[in-house]
């Protein structure tokens, strides 16, 4: 049987770290992989974080499963971080292993409950969400997002393509900072892509996996609270990986809003998906992040620190912007500093990156898809001269 399998494509980002890692040049600046990075090029374990795997560590009595949607206590607490409370009696919630496993779950969910949907894609979208969805055999087609002339979102042919959109089918929106451009709509913008997407009878599809890394925890949710205050069905994939540094937990929530009276039906369903693809949830990740929302002294410790990461990612952009402006004399890259979240699209063709790799050690993918957070004080200068060199 298993002879009959064929080689599968590297995914490119993983393929970069790899790349990466066997560079041998101590100098190495690496902008490709998604994880953020303190000043001194480590992922550090977050304060709150510790302080309640030590309070977990002497207060936990059992290993036991909890339930097929995890700790009822997590679902609630993300909804209440997301949403907030009035969204409670809407609010049908499974844990799940990462943001990736939470999309996973709602492709499927989609599938199920209505398999002539078509998924919409922005373009470009983070590579996994196309390729999960052609692994389930969905219909997928895309939208216009992103301006490659001014770096920021074609808004015009966002509309245009939107207004293709069915009734019933699923339009999966990047809550915030989206990923890979870090271009981002305004509020008034996502008025107009509600009423739109309402007018046509769309099922919105939010992947928030960066709540707290652009604009504040409230301001990132914004965007998700509106498109839930006015449609009756929508379904939220968020991931705590980012926002509470524990990437390796594996800690993601899908939320599936819908009337009050289907939300038993629709939890059913959930769990259901749950037991079909690996039964429980895990569940230390989740406990964790419960018990920071829910404990007051470990929530303001959390926030803070959160705050902390998000200021240090916007100092970098404007010290990035304001460094390749002064080494290209040009104002090409000023959008650096208004993008918001991990990444930037930096508008370099592929055989410049491969320049940047290959003269100056600096990892990027092929886009030119940039990690903010994976940059410093030291490394901002040495990066716009290299571009400089590549650009010029």
């Amino acid at each position: 049987m298993l002879e009959s399998l064929t080689p599968i494509a590297q995914d490119k980002i993983l393929q970069l770290i790899a790349l990466y890692r066997e560079d041998p040049r101590l100098d190495k600046i690496d902008l490709g992989v998604g994880v953020y990075k303190d000043a001194s090029g480590l992922t550090p374990v977050m304060h709150a974080v510790k302080a309640a795997e030590r309070q977990l560590w002497q207060v936990e009595t059992t290993k036991t499963y909890t339930t097929l949607a995890g700790d009822p206590a997590f679902g609630a607490a993300m909804v209440d971080l997301i949403l907030g409370a009035e969204f409670a009696n809407r609010a049908a919630a499974i844990a799940t292993p990462g943001g990736t496993g939470a999309i996973r779950q709602a492709l499927e969910l989609i599938r199920m409950a209505n398999p002539a949907a078509k998924v919409w894609l922005s373009n470009p979208t983070w590579p996994n969400h196309p390729s999960i969805i052609k692994y389930l055999g969905m219909d997928m087609a895309e939208y216009r997002y992103f301006d490659a002339a001014t770096r920021g979102v074609d808004f015009a042919g966002l509309m245009e393509d939107l207004a293709q959109v069915a009734a019933g089918d699923a339009v999966l929106l990047h809550g915030c900072c989206h990923n890979p451009t870090g271009a981002n709509l305004s509020m008034d913008q996502w008025a107009q892509v509600v009423d739109l997407l309402s007018q046509r009878g769309a099922v919105p599809f939010v992947d928030l996996a960066y709540q707290g890394f652009g604009d504040g925890l409230d301001a990132d949710a914004a965007a998700t609270r509106l498109i839930a205050a006015n449609f009756p069905e929508v379904l939220i994939a968020a991931s705590c990986s980012k926002n509470f540094g524990i990437y390796r937990e594996r800690t993601g929530v899908l939320i599936a809003l819908t009337q009050p009276e289907r939300r038993d039906v629709v939890q059913g369903n959930l769990n259901f998906l749950n037991r079909q693809n690996y039964s429980f949830p895990p569940d230390h990740g989740a406990r964790l992040v419960t018990m920071i929302l829910n404990d007051p002294t470990l929530r303001a410790d959390w926030m803070g620190e959160l705050e902390d990461v998000r200021q240090n990612m916007l100092t970098l952009r404007q010290s990035l912007a304001d460094a390749l402006r002064a080494a290209t004399n040009s104002d090409r890259f000023d959008f650096v500093a208004t993008h918001r979240g991990m990444f930037s699209r930096l508008g370099l063709t592929e055989a410049q990156v491969l320049r940047l790799r290959a003269e100056y050690g600096i990892y990027m993918v092929g886009d030119s898809r940039m990690n903010i957070a994976g940059l410093n004080a030291q490394t901002v200068p040495i990066l716009a001269r290299a571009i400089a060199q590549v650009v010029g």
